[in-house]
């Protein structure tokens, strides 16, 4: 995956870890990272989001950006554009690239945003209540002020179409992340039904949905066609599902890891497992699996799908099924959608590119 981002980052002629470097560069902003160290010796979650955003060496946080870039090139101007191609840099317009920006700092926004905590759930090994407070209100003034940069720079790209499908976007995230955060309880986590079409839905919803109008607002820059315009938002669609079902399923196929509960019981192969095995049969499964009685989640009462021992059965139950077959399945479906979106565009380092990036999230052991 780092090889083909690095690649990739050659073609759009920079790193895209510096896209949105002025606005992280700001006044603004490195005042609230002054703030943001007084955090230091707590486990409020922004502090992880911020030590991502300087170095993450498993998934690229630029990633949305650098695939608005390459459709953008692999593209090329249209018939319609022709006459402002001195614009071009690297055969990218330069609200193009705005606009990739733009998309880096809505999907930064968020990613600050979800590091707000639950107050009630915080245990005292946690840290202090008045730094986890703390914290929250720095995720919320931190995120507010990346969101309000980004419509800023929407704004200046004067184009009525791209500021709707964005603004849209931003709406889809909104709903997406707000059903995860109401399902997120344990009763819920236990009785609602998901199954994979919903769970489509809602992965759309807050992980698709702003790259592929991403995409499509980039064709729209460059005025091209409707068809392509659909083409670019196939591409980003199908390919963050790729991308988000392939994140799903690395806890149940890296060949060793010694983490056995960083899974969801709403992840791909748990939805599929439990629609394989029925709904009653896989409550039961979560409910009646036994702990022991001296080990430390039975003498912390946790309830059972909060239970470490509980999770490493039901991890190895889901990968004894047909779940996490299925999901390799729908990830290369997915993925294939998007190669043959790409087939629309002419033959060109970008292209390929993004079909590597394809290739790079739909390869398993």
């Amino acid at each position: 995956w780092s090889q083909v981002v690095s690649e990739a980052e050659k073609i759009v002629g920079y790193p895209t870890s510096f896209m949105s470097l002025r606005c992280l560069l700001s006044d603004e902003l490195s005042n609230i990272a002054m703030q943001v160290r007084k955090l230091v010796g707590t486990k409020h979650p922004l502090l992880d989001t911020a030590r991502g955003f300087v170095y993450d060496s498993r998934n690229n946080l630029q990633m949305r950006g650098l695939v608005v870039l390459l459709i953008s090139k692999a593209a090329g101007p249209s018939t319609a554009e022709l006459s402002f191609q001195h614009d071009m840099v690297s055969g990218i317009y330069s609200s193009q690239r705005s606009l990739a920006e733009i998309t880096e700092l809505i999907h930064t926004a968020f990613l600050v945003h979800r590091g707000i905590v639950n107050i009630g759930e915080l245990k005292s090994c946690d840290g202090p209540l008045k730094d986890m407070q703390f914290g929250n209100k720095m995720a919320v003034l931190s995120g507010d002020f990346l969101l309000a940069n980004a419509c800023t720079s929407l704004a200046q790209l004067q184009n009525t179409k791209v500021v709707e499908l964005i603004s849209s976007a931003i709406g889809d995230l909104v709903q997406g992340i707000y059903y995860e955060n109401s399902k997120s309880s344990e009763e819920n986590c236990l009785t609602d039904d998901i199954g994979i079409s919903r769970w489509k839905e809602q992965v759309f919803l807050s992980h698709s949905a702003l790259l592929a109008k991403s995409c499509q607002a980039a064709m729209e820059l460059a005025k091209h066609s409707a068809e392509i315009q659909d083409m670019a938002f196939q591409y980003g669609k199908h390919m963050s599902m790729s991308h988000k079902l392939h994140s799903d399923l690395q806890p149940f196929v890296k060949e060793s890891s010694s983490d056995t509960v960083a899974f969801s019981l709403n992840s791909a192969p748990a939805i599929l497992h439990q629609e394989f095995r029925g709904r009653e049969a896989w409550l039961k499964q979560i409910k009646e699996k036994p702990c022991a009685p001296r080990d430390h989640c039975a003498r912390l009462k946790l309830p059972p799908h909060r239970c470490a021992c509980v999770f490493q059965q039901l991890q190895e139950a889901i990968k004894a099924g047909k779940g996490v077959t299925s999901a390799i399945d729908l990830c290369r479906c997915h993925g294939n959608r998007a190669l043959a979106a790409l087939e629309r565009f002419p033959p060109s380092e970008a292209r390929d590119a993004l079909a590597n990036i394809v290739y790079a999230v739909t390869r398993f052991p």
